[in-house]
């Protein structure tokens, strides 16, 4: 952090200090109170106030990453929290999954203190982010840090009203539900085999293993299945909700994304609809999924990083905030 980057909040009266489990909801509040202030510029509806899944995200981010996720607080009466900011590190990536302040502070250099104190400068440490395309102050930011922006994440929205469109699973590609996969006590043979599974696919398509948000995942009532080819070997693995989420999804084939989206949503009933990120270098999942009845919804996100790291022609994320 630079001479100057530490006068802002000092400057400003403020104070910057790791997260605690109680600013979480004050967190999700000023994220909301951020992206609608630039998107009612846009002429867009403001976000409603649902913070249930977010700040379940944010106790897990805080939980596994807690001298990343940090605050900036305001003396007074009441610690007014004015800005925050949480990365991850899963093995050799460091992910910036939230930074936002207050509309009065944008501007003010505090973005840039706050990912300063976060980020890291050791060798062979990729570091990646993803920011919203309607914000350029941010992506000029990230970009000067090294995270220029490299590719689209789209978010695709509905039910599939021709899923036909996905196409079927070849034949001898047999999905497997996590929860029978696994059944039997934490630890047995049945666990050890999935984790080594998933593992594994995540490692040769994100680049990394992340078990600890797969684990976040199924606390989250997302189902899993791992899907097997002819003989037998794992050739990719798929999550989807109930509450409509789906991802992230990896597969070994391109040719695969189509007919696993198609499974996944037709294996789960949502209360809604259906909700996934797709990078726009997964072309057949995008052109599938559109054909299939889904829409594209809102600005897309762009996916930055210092250095490639992953294959997301054959991954799709969880959401622009977990990987």
């Amino acid at each position: 952090m630079t001479g100057d980057a530490q006068t802002v909040a000092a400057m400003r009266g403020l104070t910057v200090r790791p997260a605690r489990f109680e600013d979480i909801v004050a967190c999700a509040n000023i994220w909301r109170i951020a992206i609608n202030d630039y998107i009612g510029r846009l002429g867009q509806a403001e976000l409603p106030l649902e913070f249930g899944p977010l700040t379940r995200l944010y106790a897990h981010l805080q939980s596994t990453d807690p001298d990343r996720f940090i605050v900036a607080t305001r003396p007074g009466d009441a610690e007014e929290i004015v800005a925050f900011a949480a990365a991850t590190v899963r093995e050799r990536l460091w992910y910036l999954s939230m930074l936002f302040l207050l509309p009065e502070f944008q501007g003010s250099g505090l973005g840039r203190e706050l990912i300063g104190r976060i980020v890291p400068t050791d060798p062979g440490i990729i570091r990646a982010v993803a920011a919203d395309s309607a914000q350029p102050i941010s992506n000029a930011l990230y970009a000067k840090l090294g995270m220029v922006p490299r590719m689209p994440l789209l978010n695709l929205s509905g039910l599939p009203q021709r899923p036909e469109a996905f196409g079927d699973l070849p034949s001898g590609v047999v999905p497997l539900a996590f929860d029978e996969i696994a059944a039997g006590p934490p630890g047995g043979q049945g666990h050890r085999l999935l984790a080594d599974a998933v593992d594994t696919l995540d490692r040769e398509l994100l680049g990394v293993a992340h078990p600890i948000d797969h684990r976040f995942l199924r606390t989250e009532s997302r189902r899993g299945w791992l899907y097997r080819g002819p003989d037998g070997m794992p050739v990719g693995y798929g999550y989807a909700g109930e509450a409509g989420r789906v991802g992230p999804v990896a597969v070994r084939d391109q040719a695969l994304l189509g007919p696993v989206l198609g499974h996944l949503t037709s294996v789960v009933v949502p209360r809604g609809a259906f909700a996934l990120w797709v990078g726009g270098a997964a072309d057949r999942a995008v052109v599938t999924a559109l054909a299939a009845g889904f829409r594209l919804d809102t600005f897309p996100v762009l996916l930055c990083w210092d250095e490639p790291f992953a294959d997301f022609s054959r991954y799709l994320p969880n959401s622009p905030g977990l990987l």
